[in-house]
């Protein structure tokens, strides 16, 4: 190719991106906006929220790991919107976007069982044919919110008043609540009287649980699968603390009592839905 054929092809191009439709970015702004308000008005029905996400979208949040995919963002929200009290709104000021890319900033209030939180936020949206969809959603508090007020408490062990089994675990058990509420954002204490044999399928919390036994002797492994013969023995005195979202399963080596201390609100989720009891139940 010589030098006049190359000028010519230059031109041609040249020409054919002068030609290609120009994106109107007010009206791009706009549309985005109005995405994000929608979005809003979906907080009390999690698949339509869920649905707003792109594939492979994360939410960050202070203090917890970033949640990745669809599918851990759903099992996330869901829990959440399960907290007592809970709601969520936020108000859109502004957004800017660039070619399919776009974001949104605004104002939050959160609310989970008495506690309310107030930030800000950034949302990264990405467009997948004429629709945005939310890429990343990062936000973070505007101050620490200030836990609701409490009492001290004192207990004589036969002043521990013991109900039936708790939602969510297999039959057999019997709980306590020492201090606290488990289902709000706050700290709690419990007890549970466990016959021996008694197992939890492999689950996660999504916050930190902490156990010691109180007597007896229990048993923990990690994973997704139920392998008694990973399990690690913890007798009477022993402690277990678990992360976020790690998984594990349980049994009672004997009958025993064990204390779970965390921060609230206490979920569980199970690996397998099927070994879910609340699913059995309503089978």
């Amino acid at each position: 190719m010589n030098r006049f054929s190359g000028l010519i092809v230059g031109l041609v191009v040249i020409a054919a991106a002068a030609c290609a439709p120009s994106v109107n970015v007010e009206q791009e702004r706009a549309t985005l906006l109005a995405a994000d308000r929608d979005w809003s008005q979906t907080t009390k029905e999690p698949e339509k929220f869920v649905s707003y996400f792109a594939d492979g979208a994360a939410i960050h949040a202070p203090g917890m790991p970033v949640v990745t995919g669809t599918e851990a963002i759903r099992k996330t929200y869901t829990e959440m919107s399960k907290a007592p009290g809970f709601a969520l709104s936020w108000t859109p000021t502004r957004a800017d976007v660039s070619g399919n890319i776009g974001y949104t900033v605004g104002t939050y209030q959160m609310t989970m069982g008495g506690t309310t939180e107030q930030g800000k936020y950034v949302t990264v949206w990405k467009k997948e044919g004429d629709a945005w969809k939310v890429a990343e959603d990062i936000f973070n508090a505007d101050a620490t919110p200030k836990p609701p007020a409490g009492t001290h408490t004192m207990l004589a062990p036969g002043e521990v008043t013991w109900g039936g089994t708790p939602p969510g675990l297999p039959e057999g058990a019997r709980a306590a609540v020492i201090s606290g509420d488990p289902g709000k954002p706050e700290p709690y204490v419990l007890r549970a009287q466990l016959p021996a044999n008694y197992r939890i399928a492999p689950h996660w919390h999504p916050t930190m649980e902490n156990i010691t036994v109180l007597s007896g002797t229990v048993a923990l492994g990690m994973g997704d699968k139920f392998d008694e013969s990973a399990m690690k023995d913890v007798p009477v005195g022993g402690f277990a603390s678990l992360p976020a979202e790690m998984h594990h399963f349980f049994m009672s080596k004997s009958a025993a009592t064990i204390q779970v201390h965390g921060m609230g609100p206490f979920a569980i989720t199970y690996v397998n839905p099927a070994d879910d009891p609340r699913t059995k139940k309503t089978n």
